[in-house]
């Protein structure tokens, strides 16, 4: 779907960097790419298991946001259903994952497989639903077979 290549990462303190940034709001907002973003997912499921992903990822999102001066309303910033897909999306990424166990290849291999992609989740929603309102204020059951 998508052509645009990924950029992947070099370090394992590379992908922990973003993901404690993350929890610590302490990202330049030119950091928090679609990379970003799935590296500090990667690095929260594999890595800070203190933290509940599905329960706390919002919060952690939309106080960063915040903290960058960005808004998270009907039609910027956070967005549910497209966090908790792409969650699902790297929980079934890693549950396959046969290759390295560092944190930076198994990233990079997500980063390069269908789940990596970021229209991955239109595999599963139209657009008119996955872009509604409703869809960044909660997450809906996909409508796409």
């Amino acid at each position: 779907m998508t052509s645009l290549e990924p950029r992947l990462f070099e370090t394992d303190a590379a992908v922990r960097h973003l993901g404690e940034g993350l929890i610590a709001c302490a990202l330049p907002r030119a950091a928090w790419t679609h990379e970003a973003h799935l590296a500090a997912t990667l690095y929260l499921l594999v890595e800070r298991p203190d933290i509940d992903v599905d329960r706390e990822i919002g919060g952690l999102i939309r106080r960063f946001n915040e903290s960058v001066g960005g808004v998270n309303d009907d039609h910027q910033g956070y967005h549910e259903t497209i966090t908790h897909c792409f969650i699902a999306g790297i929980r079934q990424f890693l549950s396959e994952w046969r290759g390295g166990s560092g944190l930076v290849e198994r990233l990079n291999g997500l980063l390069l497989s269908p789940m990596g992609q970021r229209d991955w989740p239109l595999r599963f929603y139209s657009r008119d639903q996955l872009f509604s309102v409703e869809a960044r204020r909660c997450f809906v059951a996909p409508d796409l077979p």
